[in-house]
């Protein structure tokens, strides 16, 4: 089985920006480099050490934890000498000010180099063929997105099971599993509240794995079902959603019945207990293009005797996921043109 990820070089990710630097305003922007941290674990610290609330921090899209990563950030009122604090495995360089923060989505997507181990020569000339191909993959959303269980938390949400979202959350050992815990002790049964502890993107991460996840599954079954497909755009099932939206009658038969098995309506996503986590749908394609894949080395895998290992370079669109584009590279027997 191929290996990606045993160790932080082995998956490195730079962000590819439309920042626009301009020489004055409010908003202070900086070079993020990170290892062990998501995006949001590594604002905390931040937001911790110079004592500036997180909503005031901004970024394009949470990256990878186990990886080293590059992305733009923006803080309110940010100083260039933030630049010079210290911390363990997160980096920050002043690049300049701008007048508006820095939001999900405002990227042009992400650059990639990976190393793949423990391969053998076959798996080795396999990945070589997709050199100078263009690859049309399916657009899944990567396992980085749902963690251990934020799709099933974001799914507890949603039914308004807050209970059973804390019980989820508390799986995990932390700093704020911690707060949430000695929350519960002093203000027993409040579960919205103990919920509202975590920081808002995450929160709102929850909410969204589940659409996510909801939106994996219907695609695997329309992709099971169907061998040669265009580039369509999916709708994600959010407030808005309307299924007469859905004019293939066998993608709609799909969304129809994964919304029985699930017992879900669209209005579900509009949680009035706590209005910030109210999520409306959107669309996304079928496929991703990948169609600059490079092979920088190949040599002997020095963590697995007698295997192999691979680096490649590759560049995405924003949303996408590199170790989608990666199981799309074992999965075919040869590369689409």
């Amino acid at each position: 089985m191929h290996q990606i990820k045993r160790l932080p070089q082995d998956f490195i990710v730079k962000e590819i920006s439309n920042l626009k630097i301009k020489e004055n305003g409010q908003y202070a922007y900086y070079l993020l480099k990170k290892t062990s941290y998501t995006t949001i674990d590594a604002l905390q610290v931040l937001s911790d050490k110079f004592k500036i609330p997180l909503k005031n921090m901004g970024f394009a899209g949470n990256k990878d934890k186990n990886a080293i990563t590059e992305q733009k950030i923006s803080i309110f009122r940010g100083s260039k000498n933030f630049e010079n604090a210290k911390f363990n495995n997160i980096g920050l360089k002043y690049i300049g000010n701008g007048k508006e923060p820095i939001s999900l989505g405002d990227l042009k997507g992400n650059e990639f180099t990976i190393i793949i181990r423990n391969l053998d020569g076959n798996q080795i000339k396999k990945i070589k063929k997709f050199q100078n191909k263009r690859l049309k993959i399916p657009n899944l959303y990567g396992s980085q997105r749902f963690s251990k269980n934020n799709h099933i938390v974001g799914k507890a949400i949603i039914e308004r099971d807050f209970k059973k979202a804390i019980k989820l959350i508390l799986e995990n050992n932390g700093l704020m599993e911690e707060k949430i815990k000695n929350y519960l002790q002093k203000n027993k049964n409040n579960y919205i509240e103990a919920i509202r502890l975590i920081p808002l993107k995450t929160r709102r991460l929850f909410v969204h794995s589940y659409q996510s996840f909801l939106f994996n599954k219907m695609i695997l079954q329309y992709l099971d079902s169907n061998s040669k497909l265009k580039n369509i755009k999916i709708p994600i099932i959010g407030f808005d959603f309307e299924l007469n939206s859905v004019k293939n009658a066998s993608l709609k038969n799909i969304f129809k019945k994964t919304m029985k098995k699930e017992k879900l309506n669209p209005r579900d996503f509009i949680i009035s207990q706590m209005p910030e986590l109210t999520s409306e749908g959107g669309f996304r394609d079928l496929f991703f293009e990948l169609n600059d894949l490079k092979i920088l080395e190949v040599g002997n895998d020095e963590l697995n005797q007698n295997k192999q290992k691979i680096k490649i370079n590759f560049t995405l669109p924003k949303s996408c996921y590199a170790t989608v584009a990666l199981e799309f590279f074992f999965q075919q027997h040869q590369p689409q043109n």
